[in-house]
């Protein structure tokens, strides 16, 4: 049995978070999450007005940035997010905005 585990899995998901996310700083908020969390992966601007994040990390901190996702920024309006696990395959090189 092992003692004084906590959660220190790895997880990867992919969000895709719709509403008013594009102009109102969504991304540099993501990507400081993801920094204040120690995660990997990028942040982009999609063609359809939505934006899309990939992030690669512990598991109990990427719940923490899933709930940062769903708030926004101050001027943003989140009206979606869609989440979908992925294998953790991500380079360890930060977080970046692309």
């Amino acid at each position: 049995m092992i003692t004084g585990y906590t959660s220190l899995m790895r997880a990867a998901r992919r969000f895709l978070v719709s509403g008013r996310v594009q102009g109102v700083g969504f991304r540099y908020f993501v990507l400081e999450a993801a920094r204040r969390e120690g995660l990997n992966g990028f942040v982009t601007n999609r063609d359809d007005g939505s934006v899309e994040a990939v992030a690669e990390g512990e598991a109990e901190s990427i719940e923490r940035f899933e709930r940062a996702l769903r708030q926004g920024p101050s001027r943003s309006r989140v009206e979606h997010v869609r989440v979908d696990d992925e294998a953790p395959a991500l380079p360890q090189t930060g977080f970046t905005i692309r």
